[in-house]
């Protein structure tokens, strides 16, 4: 494959469910021990291995010893993503112009 057309992973790629897991049996739990551990139901942690649940994140990767920004960090970009141009005018702002350029164009 020559380098254009070679598939490249991004640097912020999210940890994979199994090097959770590991990681966490490194430090010496287990999602369900954590869980209960937290005052949680036994499978409540395991969400967070699939979606976005930043209690859960937190938990985990207190436990094994980094920041939930490092474990997930796609998920982490989108939650701090800030627009480059962000919008000035309301929706409703522009309803309004468009009011009034239709109630003068009308009479």
């Amino acid at each position: 494959m020559d380098a254009l057309h070679s598939s490249k992973k991004s640097a912020l790629t999210d940890w994979h469910r199994a090097d959770i897991v590991a990681a966490l049996h490194k430090a010496g739990w287990s999602l369900r021990q954590l869980s209960l551990q937290s005052g949680l139901a036994t499978r409540t942690l395991n969400g967070a291995l699939d979606r976005p649940y930043p209690k859960a994140e937190s938990i985990i990767a207190a436990a094994i010893g980094v920041a939930p920004e490092v474990i997930w960090p796609e998920r982490y970009a989108k939650r701090n993503f800030t627009p480059v141009f962000p919008l000035t005018r309301t929706a409703t702002t522009q309803f309004d112009t468009l009011r009034t350029l239709n109630t003068a164009a009308a009479a």
